[in-house]
């Protein structure tokens, strides 16, 4: 039973080091948690209800007809999924969810601001 275990242990790590290995972290998300100082793995906020964020939205859609604009941490929004779902690339709620994305960005920059000046 000792060598079926490890040999099924072995056959688990080998293939998720193939997972990681072909599915790196996507750029945008990346982005977003470099601007913000997270590190994967760290829980990240939805940034419309607070609950754990899933997606990194963009607020203006790449594809489809959307913007070309190079990827940008104003551009890109923590969401849950159920949010991301019912607000995401909807017309109707991108400038509620901009105007929220650029309060939170306001407030990050002031925090940081003042703990560099104390």
């Amino acid at each position: 039973m000792g060598d079926n275990l490890s040999s099924y242990l072995y056959l688990f790590i080998s293939w998720y080091k193939n997972v990681v290995k072909y599915n790196p972290m996507k750029k945008h998300v990346k982005l977003y948690h470099d601007a913000f100082m997270y590190e994967p793995g760290d829980w990240i906020g939805c940034e419309v209800c607070d609950t754990t964020a899933v997606d990194i939205h963009h607020i203006d859609p790449r594809g489809m007809g959307g913007s070309t604009e190079k990827d940008s941490p104003e551009n890109l929004m923590a969401l849950c999924r159920e949010c991301h779902s019912y607000f995401g690339d909807k017309k109707k709620f991108k400038k509620m969810l901009k105007t929220m994305h650029y309060e939170r960005v306001e407030n990050i920059y002031k925090s940081f601001s003042s703990d560099q000046t104390a």
